[in-house]
């Protein structure tokens, strides 16, 4: 199965003559969407995208309901291949937005001018999209790693958050399982949380690789309800599939929290099929009472 970096790598190579060409979008492309307003990470279609295009992706969670995006496929001032404008007239045109975007790369002290320098770059490029966040989905970071080297990724989400939010961005950070073990005495994620620039750094809770990871997300929501403020909704397949994810819980404690900014994302489908793993999350949502 492809991995998101993988996926992120073929992304940000997909060249124009490998997308789908726009359509002239008729009104049965554009859903009679429900009251709930939900969001998807792209990753989840990504075969698809690999497939056949970002264009027919979009159609596909637009003809669903999903109404927020969050992206997964940035690279050299490109959205999917595409440039910024054209991306987001597409989204647009759909009825959806890109609120979120996955992006990110290492520090590299050496580098550093060189690195920030690709910032300014991605940041433009998601200004142009209207994104709400970008963030850092992973990383080079584990328990065998120094907690020196967990600080200099504190300090160096500090400082990418710093760029962003003089955009008019929030920057944030994404978990795998990892996080939720430690450095010595300290729980990766918790050392995280207190001591990046909380004004600058928020975090974007994974729920399943939380849960995947020995801990309860509704534990962290009522521990840290200023700093996590974007959630990846996720189970081992389809949302809701395993039974083990307690949604209900997990989205009480979203709404206490006033949090807005979530997306379903898809690691595995059932039938080889993202669109219909797609819809079958939408629907399982849609139905429950507590997702408002």
């Amino acid at each position: 199965m492809q991995n998101r970096r993988d996926f992120l790598k073929k992304s940000s190579l997909i060249i124009a003559g490998g997308l789908m060409a726009p359509k002239f979008l008729s009104s049965s492309v554009i859903p009679d969407y429900a009251a709930k307003t939900m969001g998807i990470q792209l990753y989840s279609l990504r075969d698809l995208i690999n497939k056949s295009g970002i264009q027919a992706a979009l159609e596909a969670v637009a003809k669903i309901g999903y109404k927020n995006l969050e992206t997964a496929g940035y690279g050299d001032g490109l959205i999917y291949g595409l440039a910024p404008a054209d991306f987001k007239k597409r989204c647009d045109d759909l009825g959806m937005k890109a609120t979120s975007a996955h992006l990110g790369r290492a520090y590299n002290k050496e580098k550093e001018a060189e690195v920030m320098k690709w910032w300014d770059q991605a940041i433009e490029a998601h200004q142009k999209v209207g994104a709400k966040y970008i963030v850092m989905a992973s990383m080079p970071v584990n328990d065998k790693s120094k907690l020196e080297e967990l600080q200099t990724y504190c300090d160096y989400f500090s400082a990418v958050g710093k760029k962003t939010a003089a955009a008019g961005i929030g920057f944030g950070y994404h978990n795998h399982t990892v996080e939720f073990k430690k450095i010595g005495d300290q729980v990766i994620y918790d050392y995280l949380l207190k001591n990046v620039n909380k004004q600058y750094v928020k975090l974007e809770l994974d729920v399943y690789w939380c849960h995947e990871g020995g801990c309860d997300p509704v534990v962290y929501l009522k521990k840290y309800p200023d700093q996590i403020r974007l959630i990846h909704i996720k189970d081992a397949k389809e949302i809701g599939a395993s039974g083990t994810m307690d949604f209900e819980a997990i989205f009480k404690q979203m709404n206490a929290n006033k949090v807005t900014d979530w997306f379903v994302e898809i690691e595995q489908y059932t039938n080889n099929d993202p669109v219909a793993s797609a819809q079958q999350s939408y629907d399982f949502l849609n139905k429950a009472k507590y997702v408002k």
